[in-house]
Formats: C-alpha cells, sequence, structure tokens
C-alpha cells in the first residue's frame, strides 16, 4: 500500500507560480511511474503530466506544455509539479497517482493504482 500526500496549493494571481510536491510513503517508490491530474468542479478528472520511474520520460497534456514541470526525486520519495503562468482554467484540486505499471505512461486515471487526497488549486483573473 502506497500513502500519497500532496502539498503545496493554493490561490494565486494569474501568471503567477506554483510548486505542488506529493510525498510516497509506504512503498518502493522508485518502481512506480508518478502522474498528476485535476478536477474542476462539475469536469471529470484530467490528465496533467507523468513521468517514468527514472524521471527520464514525461508526459504533458497539451493544455500544460510549456507551462507545467513534473520532477520527482527518487531519494526523498517526492514528485513535484512546477507550475508557470498559470492560468484560471488551471484552477481545481490536483491529485497525484501512483502507477505500478512502468513500461508505459499511462494518461487515464483508471490505470492508476494509488491517489493522494489532492490539493485545491486557485487561479485568480
Amino acid at each position: 500500500q502506497v500513502l500519497l500526500v500532496e502539498s503545496g496549493g493554493g490561490l494565486v494571481q494569474a501568471g503567477g507560480s506554483l510548486r505542488l510536491s506529493c510525498a510516497a510513503s509506504g512503498g518502493t517508490f522508485r518502481r512506480y511511474t508518478m502522474g498528476w491530474f485535476r478536477q474542476a468542479p462539475g469536469k471529470e478528472r484530467e490528465f496533467v503530466a507523468a513521468l517514468n520511474w527514472s524521471g527520464g520520460r514525461t508526459h504533458y497534456a497539451d493544455s500544460v506544455k510549456g507551462r507545467f514541470t513534473i520532477s520527482r526525486d527518487n531519494a526523498k520519495n517526492t514528485v513535484y509539479l512546477q507550475m508557470n503562468t498559470l492560468k484560471p482554467e488551471d484552477t481545481a484540486v490536483y491529485y497525484c497517482a501512483a502507477d505500478g505499471l512502468t513500461i508505459v505512461i499511462h494518461t487515464t486515471p483508471e490505470e492508476y493504482d494509488y491517489w493522494g487526497q489532492g490539493t485545491q488549486v486557485t487561479v485568480s483573473s
């Protein structure tokens, strides 16, 4: 069982930046592909970014490409999401997730095995 705890959310003005962190415990962190998803009110949970066990392969949603950067520190069992040039449409609850299958990077929530509780990101215009 892997426990994931997100932090770093908050309120920021459009154009600003936030850095989300997700600390993992209870499993072998380096074995997992890690992803970030988000869910806005009334909308389905959507893929944001993911990276493989080493961080050498990453994948981003088109809506965040060039603005967000996902990274991980396997020594600290932590994955990060650096979010720059934030827009009001980035407002959502952000979740980190762990996928035990490390061969491919999945972009659908159903493929991920463990989830954090989420952290709220609000971008004001």
